[in-house]
């Protein structure tokens, strides 16, 4: 290995020797690979889960030429001699030696294609993608199993250069040095480089920037097979809501609920839930990221879930808001209406051209005016609006349940782009703020949230197949299904 670093040295310097030493070094992991075709990488591959991937994808329906692709483009982005850190997520523990369930940073999964804890990637113009993979003993692979290393590094994940974790000291400060700024991802920014003298001096002189931007503005349009992999995380939780709607009938306890729509979904296909999903039955779906799920809903309560899944890490994100009884009373259908006819409207608005802004500030207008009419909301007082409804209207939607965070809300939404439209009302059972609204919608909570596809004219609804039409909402709830429940068992749960 130290002879790799001197080569590689060379290689950044302009010697002759290290390209030799390269394409040698390649041949051989090529070599050793075709030889253990079986060999475990620590991810699904086209070999072990040929059910899964076809043959050069490194992700379900994303090729290592796609990844390959995004590399390009990230440093044709990057300004001229800038050098790219973006490190893995850390593993989360339990406890001392219980992990929790691992989930990958979205900007490292997005360059490499690497779904495991503990690398760094490094790209420049002068290297190409350099990924630094985690040192493994026997005892970890006793303990956790296999995970990638080098080989699968050039191989699989197909780096230009890969090193072990342990080598980065050796090689990144030079790396640094000849950098004429240096690009990382903040948000998983790890001791393995942050503590290099070199990164320390760089950042001392304001070389070291965030890398965010860049990313996000990468990830922000989708490409096909990333759409198609957001409407199969789409269908998933669709169906799995469906599921759900139906099983709320006889069984009422949020904590039921939530198993229910976690246990559809995976049983789909999705590999975990986007985020803990939010199951408020009655006051509980007032409460905007309600989490307890320890509740029970009530005889005559609407009940509001919230719920995403993951798909080969693209996210979906769904809210329906149903009275389980299968019947609206009359404040819960007026302010049901409302939050139904803006999630409609503002769904039309979505659109090349238009921005995440604009379709908000047309949801306040009708909102507000809504409120006002309903006498929840006084007229000339406005500035309350916020104490009914806090949220946007909307956020774009990707490998991360809030995608692309640093791109502007006044962006002009193009084809490719996928965001969420989720108007709301969130009424507590007793004022908290200012909020003066008639005691008849007290402790109402709901929220219509649907997944949009900007197409090249318009738009697609993802979600469409839940219902949310009153009369379809009513029919569902209502529909005799002796698999599921008898006229006996439904009487008994809405009494």
């Amino acid at each position: 290995m130290a002879t790799a670093v001197r080569l590689l040295r060379r290689s950044l310097r302009g010697g002759e020797a290290a390209p030799r030493f390269l394409s040698t070094s390649q041949n051989l992991v090529r070599r050793v690979a075709n030889s253990t075709r079986s060999v475990d990488v620590g991810q699904p591959t086209p070999r072990s889960h040929p059910e899964l991937l076809a043959e050069g994808e490194i992700t379900p329906g994303i090729t290592s030429d796609e990844y390959i692709s995004r590399r390009k483009k990230l440093l044709e982005v990057l300004p001229e001699k800038s050098l790219a850190i973006i490190a893995s997520a850390e593993q989360q523990m339990m406890t001392d030696v219980v992990p929790y369930s691992f989930r990958q940073n979205g900007d490292y999964l997005y360059i490499t294609g690497c779904a495991q804890p503990g690398g760094v990637a490094v790209l420049s113009e002068e290297t190409g993608l350099c990924m630094f993979m985690p040192d493994t003993s026997k005892e970890d692979v006793v303990w956790q199993g296999q995970t990638a290393g080098v080989e699968a590094a050039e191989n699989f994940f197909k780096a230009d250069k890969a090193f072990p974790l342990s080598e980065m000291q050796k090689i990144l400060p030079e790396m640094i040095e000849r950098s004429k700024e240096v690009y990382h991802n903040v948000k998983t920014l790890s001791p393995s480089y942050k503590n290099l003298d070199s990164f320390r001096r760089a950042s001392l002189n304001n070389k070291v920037k965030d890398i965010a931007y860049y990313t996000d503005e990468l990830r922000w349009i989708k490409s096909k097979s990333e759409i198609g992999l957001m409407r199969e995380s789409a269908s998933i939780v669709s169906q799995s809501l469906l599921q759900t709607m139906l099983l709320s009938r006889t069984h009422r306890e949020e904590s039921q609920l939530a198993a229910k729509i976690e246990y559809e979904c995976k049983m789909r296909g999705a590999q975990r839930m986007g985020f803990h999903p939010v199951v408020g039955g009655g006051a509980n779906g007032s409460v905007i990221h309600y989490s307890r799920n320890d509740g029970r809903v009530k005889a005559g309560e609407l009940l509001l879930m919230d719920v995403g899944c993951e798909y080969h890490g693209y996210l979906s994100d769904l809210t329906r808001t149903w009275p389980p009884c299968g019947r609206f009373s009359p404040a819960q259908e007026e302010l049901y209406s409302l939050i139904l006819e803006t999630n409609k409207e503002c769904i039309k608005l979505c659109k090349p051209g238009a921005s995440i802004n604009e379709i908000h500030n047309h949801s306040v207008k009708m909102l507000i005016k809504g409120f006002q009419e309903l006498g929840i909301l006084e007229k000339g007082k406005s500035i309350q609006y916020n104490y009914l409804n806090p949220t946007a209207i909307g956020h774009s939607l990707g490998m991360d349940i809030h995608d692309s965070v640093k791109l502007s809300k006044d962006k002009p939404l193009e084809p490719g782009v996928i965001i969420t439209i989720e108007p709301g009302v969130y009424i507590p059972p007793v004022p908290i703020l200012k909020e003066n609204a008639p005691n008849r919608y007290r402790g109402i909570g709901i929220r219509i949230e649907d997944e949009v596809l900007i197409t090249e004219s318009s738009h697609e609804v993802l979600t469409a197949s839940v219902p949310k039409e009153i009369s379809h909402i009513t029919t569902l709830m209502n529909m005799g299904s002796s698999s599921m429940m008898d006229a006996h068992e439904l009487r008994a749960a809405c009494s």
